[in-house]
């Protein structure tokens, strides 16, 4: 079957991501959002390399020196979520590259050691808007512009996967060589130009380093193989990706597994279903024979029961239209 959701655990880059020792405690907690929060905090970034420089927003903080501080305040939110859904509860927008964006800034506001100095703040120039910096932080390292990206991307059915630009969103509307050059040629270097000055000023900020943070989970064809891209990150999270006529194949692999689509903004952390929502075998054969030949693409997980009865994310797969992706227009 294919490649089960999680971490490979072979050199990882402990300077890119300081809460290595902490990547399964999205698993442990219990509320959605908590849940999402963690993921956001402690998944690895899909690229070590590359043309953008990347840097953990944490990186600066206490929580980077005592991880286990930041493992004890996630335990406390899942006790209690309030402050996190108040929070959230501004959030008039369902865009998953928002509310990434969001709960990064939640934890930004309460990590000891990091100001967070400004979030989506507008670049302008002659009237016009410019383009927006994500976020501008300031800790122990100094001040920094920080671009935040939440991606999902399918890799090319033909194996040469080592191009970013070959490997394409779900929508077929992104690309991941072209997010990268955008991010490079446009966003990153923002801060630093003279339309940026003004802006920084007024904050306190003369002196700023640019770095991206860019999560996500890339899918792998199936069948067939693609290579990982050029610079990815060995421990990103992964999943397979099928066209729908590949479908009975795939499932036969694994006739008893249980299955389920997961909603658009679920597609962070982990499925957590609880024994009584679970959906049956017959459920997911009623909801797939119902699903239109040209849908868009959808998200499945496969589920395993543990020991409490809970059904846990074992796998997550894209299921396309045949196609795919070459969609006809809406």
């Amino acid at each position: 079957m294919g490649e089960s959701t999680g971490q490979r655990q072979t050199g990882y880059a402990r300077g890119m991501m300081p809460f290595a020792d902490h990547a399964s405690l999205p698993r442990q907690l219990r509320h959605p959002a908590v849940r999402d929060l963690a993921w956001v905090l402690l998944s690895p970034p899909l690229l070590l390399g590359g043309p953008c420089p990347q840097r953990h927003p944490l990186a600066g903080s206490a929580w980077a020196d005592e991880p286990t501080r930041l493992a004890n305040w996630l335990h406390a939110l899942d006790r209690d979520p309030s402050l996190l859904l108040e929070w959230l509860a501004r959030l008039s927008s369902r865009r998953l590259g928002l509310y990434y964006e969001y709960l990064w800034q939640f934890a930004l506001r309460q990590a000891p050691g990091i100001e967070l100095l400004a979030a989506n703040l507008a670049i302008r120039e002659g009237g016009h808007t410019l383009g927006e910096l994500d976020l501008l932080l300031r800790d122990r390292d100094g001040d920094h512009h920080l671009e935040l990206a939440i991606k999902l991307y399918l890799g090319p059915p033909g194996g040469d996967g080592l191009d970013p630009s070959h490997w394409l969103g779900p929508g077929c509307h992104d690309r991941l060589g072209l997010k990268l050059a955008h991010l490079a040629g446009h966003q990153l270097p923002m801060a630093t130009q003279p339309c940026s000055r003004a802006a920084l000023q007024t904050l306190g900020v003369v002196d700023v380093t640019s770095h991206l943070w860019l999560a996500g989970y890339l899918f792998y064809p199936w069948p067939g193989h693609a290579d990982a891209p050029k610079d990815a990150n060995p421990t990103h999270l992964r999943g397979r990706w099928l066209h729908r006529r590949d479908w009975a194949r795939y499932q036969a692999e694994n006739p008893s597994a249980r299955w389920r689509p997961l909603p658009r903004h679920a597609w962070l952390a982990p499925a957590r279903v609880a024994a009584d929502e679970d959906w049956t075998q017959s459920q997911f054969a009623e909801w797939l024979a119902e699903l239109d030949l040209h849908a868009p693409a959808q998200l499945l997980v496969r589920l395993e029961q543990d020991a409490n009865g809970i059904w846990l994310e074992a796998e997550r797969v894209f299921l396309v239209a045949d196609s795919w992706p070459q969609l006809p227009s809406p």
